[in-house]
């Protein structure tokens, strides 16, 4: 064998070797969960109810924030959130507890493995996690399941998109999110068919029959501010939202953003009257 085969025949080992490694790697580095430290105690929000989901794998905690009660008669609508992949539902009860403000309730759903909850983060868990929490919250008397509005944010942008496929909704809201994960596999030199866990974001999207917000940082070097674009062109009707921000930083100011959220909300008939000095 001459020098030039040697070097092909090596070049060829050890790409291979190296789509292995990243085959087997791939969910540890889309769900770093072992690097989330897992709060001892948690934070006392007034009025939050802990709901512990049954899955296939073992129970998946969920925290439900009711609506304030002076801004709601009859059953009210609810957002289902899904986090960061670098976050768990414990970073997130007080800021979402606005949502309660407009008359909202919230469900904050985790991942398989991360925090309290049982098994490991994958799209059919996530699938079957968040399936699962939604049943449990649109069996409530106190939420009108004609009324769900599907939040996620980054990776929880795939999340809730899966979850769009697979039971009803009013409304999506995508912050920070990409079109697909594969569409990250050129980067690394991987071929995108070895991806295990697509989210294929775009074609739920563009399938989507209800309103669609995208809200995305202009300067965003973690998620390109193109896939935002994309999501938003893509979706029958749509509204986009640019930050001048990154990807952690967004939204910059979060004042504007509940501003903007409320006005989606009462432009999609989700809420009716509303109230801005209620966010602040």
């Amino acid at each position: 064998m001459n020098i030039l085969a040697k070097i092909v025949t090596w070049t060829i080992f050890l790409y291979l070797a190296y789509c292995g490694f990243l085959f087997m790697m791939q969910r540890q580095m889309l769900f770093p969960r072992y690097l989330i430290e897992t709060p001892s105690n948690n934070e006392d929000i007034s009025g939050l109810e802990k709901i512990w989901i049954d899955t296939s794998f073992g129970k998946v905690e969920t925290w439900f924030l009711p609506p304030a009660d002076s801004r709601v008669s009859g059953p009210a609508p609810a957002v289902i959130f899904a986090h960061g992949n670098g976050e768990l539902i414990d970073f997130w009860p007080r800021e979402l507890k606005k949502f309660n403000r407009f008359g909202i309730g919230v469900l904050l759903v985790e991942y398989p493995g991360y925090g309290r909850s049982a098994g490991t983060p994958s799209q059919k868990s996530i699938t079957e996690a968040f399936a699962g929490a939604y049943d449990a919250l649109v069996a409530r008397e106190d939420v009108d399941p004609s009324r769900i509005v599907l939040l996620g944010r980054s990776v929880g942008g795939g999340a809730i998109c899966t979850l769009a496929v697979n039971r009803p909704s009013a409304a999506l809201i995508l912050m920070s999110t990409f079109i697909s994960t594969r569409s990250f596999a050129s980067k690394y030199f991987f071929p995108a068919f070895l991806v295990r866990d697509p989210f294929d974001n775009l074609a739920v999207v563009g399938n989507y029959q209800e309103p669609v917000l995208v809200v995305h940082g202009k300067f965003d070097d973690i998620i390109p501010y193109s896939h935002g674009k994309a999501l938003y062109k893509a979706a029958k009707q749509a509204k986009m939202i640019t930050y001048e921000s990154g990807h952690n930083d967004c939204p910059p100011n979060w004042d504007t953003f509940w501003h903007d959220i409320e006005t989606f909300l009462h432009d999609s008939d989700l809420i009716k009257h509303p109230q801005r000095t209620l966010v602040k």
